[in-house]
Protein backbone atom coordinates (compact mmCIF):
# COMPACT_ATOMS: atom_id res chain seq x y z
CA UNK A 1 0.00 0.00 0.00
CA UNK A 2 2.38 1.94 0.61
CA UNK A 3 4.05 1.89 -2.26
CA UNK A 4 0.96 3.24 -4.39
CA UNK A 5 0.60 6.46 -2.11
CA UNK A 6 4.23 7.11 -3.09
CA UNK A 7 3.56 6.81 -6.66
CA UNK A 8 0.29 8.66 -6.18
CA UNK A 9 2.26 11.53 -4.79
CA UNK A 10 5.12 11.29 -7.35
CA UNK A 11 2.60 11.28 -10.31
CA UNK A 12 0.94 14.85 -8.70
CA UNK A 13 4.18 16.20 -8.02
CA UNK A 14 5.43 15.75 -11.25
CA UNK A 15 2.49 16.48 -13.22
CA UNK A 16 2.14 20.10 -11.07
CA UNK A 17 5.78 20.57 -11.49
CA UNK A 18 6.04 19.66 -15.43
CA UNK A 19 2.11 20.51 -16.12
CA UNK A 20 2.07 22.54 -19.28
CA UNK A 21 -2.14 23.57 -18.84
CA UNK A 22 -0.99 27.20 -17.29
CA UNK A 23 -1.49 28.97 -13.81
CA UNK A 24 -5.11 27.75 -13.58
CA UNK A 25 -4.89 24.30 -13.61
CA UNK A 26 -2.01 24.67 -10.97
CA UNK A 27 -4.36 26.16 -8.69
CA UNK A 28 -7.17 23.89 -9.09
CA UNK A 29 -4.66 21.05 -8.55
CA UNK A 30 -2.87 22.95 -5.39
CA UNK A 31 -6.47 23.70 -4.21
CA UNK A 32 -7.24 19.98 -4.20
CA UNK A 33 -4.08 19.16 -2.60
CA UNK A 34 -4.87 21.68 0.13
CA UNK A 35 -8.09 19.79 0.72
CA UNK A 36 -6.97 16.61 0.95
CA UNK A 37 -4.17 17.96 3.44
CA UNK A 38 -6.23 19.90 5.36
CA UNK A 39 -9.03 17.03 5.83
CA UNK A 40 -9.55 15.87 9.50
CA UNK A 41 -8.21 12.25 9.01
CA UNK A 42 -5.08 13.48 7.42
CA UNK A 43 -4.44 16.45 10.01
CA UNK A 44 -5.15 13.39 12.75
CA UNK A 45 -2.55 11.08 11.25
CA UNK A 46 0.03 13.41 10.47
CA UNK A 47 -0.46 14.74 13.91
CA UNK A 48 -0.11 11.10 15.11
CA UNK A 49 3.24 10.28 13.76
CA UNK A 50 4.42 13.95 14.88
CA UNK A 51 4.01 13.26 18.36
CA UNK A 52 5.66 9.09 18.06
CA UNK A 53 8.24 11.31 16.28
CA UNK A 54 9.11 13.50 18.68
CA UNK A 55 8.77 11.35 21.56
CA UNK A 56 11.13 8.61 19.72
CA UNK A 57 13.41 11.85 19.34
CA UNK A 58 14.18 12.74 22.94
CA UNK A 59 15.48 8.96 23.20
CA UNK A 60 18.76 9.68 21.16
CA UNK A 61 19.75 12.74 22.79
CA UNK A 62 19.35 11.02 26.18
CA UNK A 63 21.75 8.17 25.41
CA UNK A 64 24.28 10.61 23.87
CA UNK A 65 24.23 12.42 27.42
CA UNK A 66 24.23 9.38 29.56
CA UNK A 67 27.35 7.92 26.83
CA UNK A 68 29.23 11.54 27.53
CA UNK A 69 28.72 10.99 31.52
CA UNK A 70 30.29 7.56 31.16
CA UNK A 71 33.46 8.51 29.16
CA UNK A 72 33.94 11.63 31.42
CA UNK A 73 33.85 9.64 34.71
CA UNK A 74 36.41 6.85 32.49
CA UNK A 75 38.72 9.87 31.76
CA UNK A 76 39.05 11.05 35.10
CA UNK A 77 39.27 7.39 36.96
CA UNK A 78 42.30 6.86 38.44
CA UNK A 79 45.41 5.60 37.07
CA UNK A 80 48.14 6.87 35.17
CA UNK A 81 47.48 8.80 31.87
CA UNK A 82 47.87 6.06 29.53
CA UNK A 83 45.60 3.23 31.91
CA UNK A 84 42.66 6.78 31.83
CA UNK A 85 42.81 7.38 28.01
CA UNK A 86 42.38 3.88 27.09
CA UNK A 87 39.34 3.09 29.31
CA UNK A 88 38.18 6.67 27.89
CA UNK A 89 38.78 4.71 24.56
CA UNK A 90 37.00 1.84 25.40
CA UNK A 91 33.67 3.28 27.13
CA UNK A 92 33.48 5.91 24.29
CA UNK A 93 33.35 2.70 21.29
CA UNK A 94 30.97 0.96 23.80
CA UNK A 95 29.10 4.40 23.80
CA UNK A 96 29.44 5.01 20.22
CA UNK A 97 27.81 1.58 19.49
CA UNK A 98 24.66 2.36 22.01
CA UNK A 99 24.07 5.93 20.61
CA UNK A 100 24.55 3.69 17.00
CA UNK A 101 21.83 0.86 18.24
CA UNK A 102 19.52 3.92 19.76
CA UNK A 103 19.36 5.36 16.28
CA UNK A 104 18.84 2.28 14.44
CA UNK A 105 16.03 1.61 17.07
CA UNK A 106 13.82 5.08 16.79
CA UNK A 107 14.71 5.68 13.08
CA UNK A 108 12.87 2.09 12.88
CA UNK A 109 9.96 2.96 15.29
CA UNK A 110 8.95 6.60 13.69
CA UNK A 111 9.57 4.48 9.80
CA UNK A 112 6.97 2.03 11.77
CA UNK A 113 4.99 4.51 12.57
CA UNK A 114 4.59 6.47 9.64
CA UNK A 115 3.66 2.88 7.68
CA UNK A 116 0.79 2.28 9.98
CA UNK A 117 -0.24 5.93 9.84
CA UNK A 118 -0.16 5.50 6.37
CA UNK A 119 -2.14 2.18 6.61
CA UNK A 120 -4.72 3.21 8.70
CA UNK A 121 -5.50 6.94 7.05
CA UNK A 122 -5.75 4.01 3.44
CA UNK A 123 -7.85 2.13 5.27
CA UNK A 124 -10.27 4.48 6.54
CA UNK A 125 -10.51 6.26 3.54
CA UNK A 126 -11.63 3.23 1.54
CA UNK A 127 -14.22 1.78 4.60
CA UNK A 128 -15.61 5.58 4.34
CA UNK A 129 -16.14 5.19 0.56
Amino acid sequence: MKGKAGLVVGLAIGYVLGTRAGRERYEQIKAQWLKVWNAEPVKAQVDKVKDFAKSQAMALPSTLWDSAVKVTQAAGAKGTPGQKLDAALKVGQDSADDVEKAAQTSAKAVKDAVEDAIDDASQNGRGGA
